[in-house]
């Protein structure tokens, strides 16, 4: 089984991720943490979210082959990508789709303003699921990129609300 995990920024995508784990016995692909290991290191102040897709995209590529190995072990993949683009997400139900694999979409829909909290509180303590600090500039831009899944991508799925 595939699990995609989504939600906008802070809406608890990684302790979810985390909770669905202890539940399933399945392995987390958190991008975040790929990102903060693999690409933060050699980011130049001048490379913006094209250089992060780019890399984002690469991981991608090394997960696949990843969740495949999982599916044929009968292992749970939890999906903790952000996947905040329907196209994104698309990409999975159709590799789910052409291998067979079972695939299920979470929602967390949980508001801005618990979000934000949940933020700032992260940037402050620097706690378990910390991997870089988001800015309210940053935060703002995730507002106006993310794309809520719709009615044909949750069939089936799993709706978080607060």
């Amino acid at each position: 089984m595939i699990h995609l995990i989504v939600g906008n920024t802070g809406s608890g995508k990684t302790t979810y991720s985390n909770e669905l784990k202890k539940e399933t016995n399945g392995i987390v692909f958190s991008i975040d943490k790929w990102n903060n290991t693999l690409f933060l290191p050699d980011k130049k102040p001048t490379d913006g979210l094209e250089w992060f897709l780019e890399r984002i995209d690469r991981a991608e590529s090394i997960m696949v082959n990843l969740i495949e190995q999982l599916e044929n072990s009968k292992t749970d993949s939890i999906l903790d990508l952000g996947l905040s683009k329907f196209e994104h997400r698309k990409k999975f139900r159709a590799y789910a789709d052409s291998h067979g694999f079972e695939l299920t979409t979470h929602f967390l829909d949980i508001s801005k303003e618990t979000r934000f909290k949940r933020v700032m509180k992260r940037n402050n303590e620097k706690g378990e699921t910390f991997e870089f600090e988001v800015t309210n500039e940053n935060f703002e831009f995730m507002e106006s990129w993310f794309e809520r899944p719709n009615d044909t991508e949750m069939k089936n799925g799993i709706l978080i609300s607060e």
